[in-house]
């Protein structure tokens, strides 16, 4: 039978507490058991951690990660960031010949594409940092005071604008195609929660949604 050990993370303790990121985790991992899983099936082990990507020193991870190289269950995540967001944390674990590694959100992915999307990601991570930066700089020589909450807030903007952007280019890949076929906007939304593309939000698909992504790249 296959065995799964399931692992969440969120990146607060107040997203811990209200449960904000962990629904849509726990959402695509049931699609992935429902939709792609060998059965029959077993979960015996679920383990959350509330920490930031960035540290590797998770103490649930950790006895995640022992049961599954004491019973040779696949560690499934929901998302690749939830696990880790250093590639060299992640290429630690994939080098590790008792461990198997599942990702709900990219069910026939093997060990080597998770490698190269998580290193892709992280390529993509340093290049919004240094967006930022340079938003900011540029903010400043324009004369815009820099300082404080308003610095922070104006930072948070500017990286959350630069998300949006990013989210709607990948999604575009998919969308551009489908509607140039003649697909109608309700299909399109259909066919991107099918293929577990979520939205920036991490949720479902609308046909409204698929509109602003088809005005914005226009």
């Amino acid at each position: 039978m296959k065995q799964y050990v399931i692992y969440t993370r969120v990146s607060t303790e107040d997203q811990g507490k209200s449960g904000l990121g962990l629904e849509a985790q726990q959402r695509d991992i049931g699609v992935f058991l429902d939709k792609f899983s060998e059965v029959p099936f077993e979960v015996i082990g679920e383990f959350q951690d509330v920490q930031s990507g960035s540290n590797s020193e998770r103490p649930e991870l950790t006895r995640a990660l022992q049961i599954c190289r004491k019973t040779g269950a696949e560690l499934l995540v929901a998302k690749l960031d939830r696990l880790s967001r250093k590639v060299s944390f992640i290429s630690m674990l994939m080098d590790d010949p008792k461990l198997k590694l599942r990702v709900a959100q990219m069910p026939q992915a093997d060990k080597f594409q998770l490698h190269i999307y998580a290193a892709l990601a992280e390529q993509e991570r340093t290049f919004i940092s240094e967006r930022t930066k340079a938003a900011l700089r540029s903010a400043k020589d324009r004369g815009v005071k820099l300082g404080g909450l308003r610095d922070k807030t104006m930072q948070r903007n500017i990286a959350v604008q630069a998300k949006a952007g990013d989210d709607a280019a990948r999604a575009m890949r998919v969308i551009g195609p489908l509607k140039a076929a003649g697909q109608t906007l309700s299909g399109i939304a259909e066919t991107l929660d099918g293929m577990g593309v979520a939205t920036s939000r991490g949720g479902k698909w609308t046909a409204k949604q698929v509109s602003r992504i088809l005005e914005r790249a226009n």
